[in-house]
């Protein structure tokens, strides 16, 4: 008897006190999430952007697979559910809805409070206006091996059509992402004439645009002319550089630094006025993002080559005088980015009286940068003008001006979706719907 009690303590022991670790470990974590969600809801940022997970919590069995695979961290497990905490980081990978071992995980666009406009296509994709087709982002789908293979069935149906009379092109392909590339590669296959611009000054699409070493990609992509990419969990920049090699590899043309003005009908096909020209094209191809154009202020000196709206390289600024203009989470990271820079001086302006939809922990940030004096913050001001040397600011009812070596405009983006409306593509909001 003695000796079964001694065997028992044996293998008892070492037990418990692994699952004392294990819940220990796993309430950490939990209280965790709780937090991650608490500080959503109080910096207002409780609506995802982009197509995103939704839990059905009667079959959701708390596994947390799906919160280990998501590389963004935006899943978490609340009351033994789980649960988009973080919805302002996710950007739809998908790996969740993969791992969930109960299905118990869908994919949705917008939120019962927050509709987003998804326009009508096709099988196909091709929408209402025979010979335009959407594909990517703006269609709904931020995957990027997903809208690369939207690219490419595009372009298989483009091929397809019937010439309208004397082109110039077969088809123009707006936005140089994962599904403008992808189309890009079907052309050439193809033997279609095709001209590609985007409004950057480089390839990617909204992955150019995404923060440092962010995981872009979770499964591997087929695609014309390469073949299948066997890519799991990629950085942007590693992404960044295949597709460059790609275009070393191929010579896929991709004409930068061109917007997309105005489509109209042309016969059976269309005219596209961009920044740089006029085409007449069979086939219209729109790959573009859901960040659109930069909203501009529309100020004197605005035209200025030392204005830009989004920050690259914060090493570049060093020892300048820098102004950034905005007040979400991509503005208060730019200065803060900024001021870390070897002599720099830098000011914060933005329109409100407080940074209402921000992430706490930048907020704190700012305080700290603030109060050390390494960022000068300008609430209740607007920017009247910008001279080579300086920057004039109503701040608080009084003019102000500031010398200035460069501005960072970071106002958001406007969607072309009006353009797109009048052209006589039919949208659909959705509200939480696939």
């Amino acid at each position: 008897m003695g000796q079964s009690l001694a065997d028992l303590l044996l293998y008892a022991i070492p037990l418990a006190i692994f699952f004392f670790l294990y819940f220990r470990r796993r309430g950490k974590h939990l209280r965790g999430h709780e937090e991650i969600l608490q500080e959503s809801r109080e910096s207002g940022l409780t609506d995802p952007v982009c197509l995103h997970p939704v839990v059905d919590p009667l079959l959701c069995i708390g596994s947390s697979s799906c919160v280990k695979v998501c590389p963004e961290g935006s899943l978490g497990i609340i009351n033994g559910k789980a649960q988009l905490i973080n919805p302002s980081v996710c950007i739809g990978h998908g790996a969740c809805m993969a791992a969930c071992p109960m299905e118990a995980i869908k994919l949705v666009f917008g939120t019962e409070k927050r509709g987003i406009d998804i326009p009508f296509v096709t099988p196909n994709f091709e929408t209402n206006i025979p010979g335009i087709f959407i594909a990517g982002e703006l269609g709904g789908m931020g995957l990027v091996r997903k809208a690369a293979e939207q690219g490419k069935q595009a372009m298989n149906a483009i091929k397809d059509l019937k010439q309208a009379g004397k082109t110039e092109f077969d088809v123009v392909v707006v936005g140089a992402g994962p599904a403008g590339i992808a189309a890009g590669l079907g052309a050439i296959q193809h033997k279609l004439r095709y001209r590609i611009i985007d409004q950057e000054d480089s390839l990617g699409g909204t992955v150019y645009q995404y923060p440092r070493n962010k995981i872009v990609m979770t499964s591997p992509v087929h695609l014309p002319l390469i073949g299948k990419v066997k890519m799991t969990e990629v950085s942007k920049e590693a992404l960044l550089e295949f597709w460059h090699g790609v275009i070393g590899k191929t010579g896929l043309s991709i004409h930068f630094r061109e917007r997309m003005e105005a489509i109209r009908p042309d016969g059976e096909g269309f005219l596209v006025k961009t920044t740089a020209g006029e085409y007449s094209t069979r086939a219209v191809l729109l790959a573009i993002g859901r960040r659109g154009t930069p909203r501009k202020l529309g100020v004197e000196g605005e035209g200025l080559p030392k204005v830009v709206y989004r920050l690259i390289d914060p090493e570049q600024y060093q020892g300048q005088k820098v102004l950034v203009v905005g007040g979400g989470d991509s503005a208060l990271e730019a200065a803060l980015a900024i001021s870390e820079q070897a002599g720099t001086q830098v000011a914060l302006s933005y329109r409100g009286e407080v940074f209402g939809r921000v992430k706490p922990k930048n907020r704190t940030r700012l305080d700290d940068a603030q109060a050390s004096g390494r960022i000068r913050v300008m609430l209740n001001s607007t920017v009247t003008r910008i001279t080579p040397q300086s920057v004039i600011l109503e701040h608080e009812a009084k003019p102000v001006e500031l010398p200035n070596d460069a501005v960072i405009i970071s106002a958001g983006g406007v969607l072309p979706i009006d353009l797109l409306k009048k052209v006589g593509i039919h949208f659909e909001t959705k509200h939480g719907t696939e």
